[in-house]
């Protein structure tokens, strides 16, 4: 069954360096659906049960060494019998003879499956490609808001139009951070644990700015302002400051924000003029960081002051701490 998502094979190509042995078609008209990469070892012994033919089939020195044992004729029969379930490519490693992968190029011109060789041996050939197919055809969904990378750690920025999330990412740019994306953010779960966003292509590194209009971050402030991908560790919420809410002190509260079904840490940053935003959020990355490495400055404040912290919320309101003596 098809995936969701697609990448050609001209992209695979690209991506991994492969040589094409043969094509049916243009490589810009095969697409791959699938994010697995399999052994076709048992199907080449006769064992066809649940093949999966939307996988890429990466053949390396053991299925070499099988066939190159085989009587020739029962050779071509696993060949052909492998061929005839059309994976969705067949790729040869450095490790697999280019003498026996040319007995496959009759059998892909029969059933049209594409045939590549790599230039790497096996086990880092189904790594790259793994990892490259985890992110092109990863579960995604486009978010608005603006990602940044803040201190070496990903930050969304996320608040309603006109709030000053772009305003905010040029003094960020100005103070040595890079921009990602602007606007519209594509973010794609890559793992069980990771979230890696992106600019839509036709809009990569270009912002918006309200009275100046639209401007290419790259030509403005170089090349080393801007990056194409960044993981997502942290999302920053910026609202217009409310003086009826209460808003976290302590920095104690675990507030998440769910994207594609993974907990992103985030923070609700009210917006009140004057305040600096730009170093704000600096100051939330460095501190998310620090948290990650186990530390958190606001368990060790309550910790020398003997305070407990389930009561933290009440008695940072009634005992001014910082000028007790």
């Amino acid at each position: 069954m098809k995936g969701k998502y697609s990448v050609s094979m001209d992209k695979i190509i690209r991506s991994e360096q492969f040589t094409p042995v043969y094509l049916p078609k243009a490589p810009e008209e095969i697409l791959v659906y699938s994010m697995e990469v399999s052994r076709p070892g048992l199907i080449l012994a006769r064992y066809d049960n649940n093949f999966m033919p939307e996988r890429i089939e990466l053949l390396g020195n053991a299925e070499y060494l099988y066939l190159k044992e085989l009587d020739p004729d029962i050779c071509a029969e696993s060949i052909d019998r492998l061929m005839a379930e059309r994976p969705a490519a067949i790729v040869f490693s450095k490790d697999f003879s280019e003498e026996l992968g040319a007995q496959f190029i009759p059998f892909g011109e029969k059933y049209e499956v594409p045939i590549l060789r790599a230039n790497q041996e096996t086990s880092f050939v189904m790594s790259s490609l793994v990892s490259f197919l985890n992110v092109e055809l990863a579960e995604r969904v486009t978010l608005h808001g603006v990602l940044v990378e803040v201190s070496g750690e990903g930050v969304l920025i996320m608040g309603e139009s006109g709030v000053g999330k772009s305003e905010t990412v040029v003094e960020l740019i100005k103070r040595g951070n890079r921009l990602v994306a602007d606007d519209a953010v594509e973010v794609r779960r890559v793992s069980q644990k990771t979230l890696v966003g992106s600019a839509p292509e036709n809009i990569r590194h270009f912002m918006e700015l309200r009275g100046i209009g639209i401007i290419d971050a790259r030509r403005v402030f170089g090349m080393g302002a801007v990056k194409m991908t960044e993981r997502i560790d942290l999302v920053i919420n910026l609202e217009p400051w409310d003086d009826t809410k209460a808003y976290e002190r302590m920095g104690l509260a675990d507030e998440t924000m769910d994207i594609l079904g993974l907990d992103v840490p985030m923070y609700t940053v009210p917006v009140n003029p004057g305040r600096n935003l730009a170093i704000i959020i600096e100051v939330a990355a460095i501190n998310y960081r620090l948290k990650k490495m186990g530390y958190n400055s606001a368990k060790e404040l309550l910790e020398d002051l003997g305070m407990e912290e389930d009561a933290s919320r009440v008695e940072v309101e009634d005992v001014d701490i910082w000028h007790s003596s």
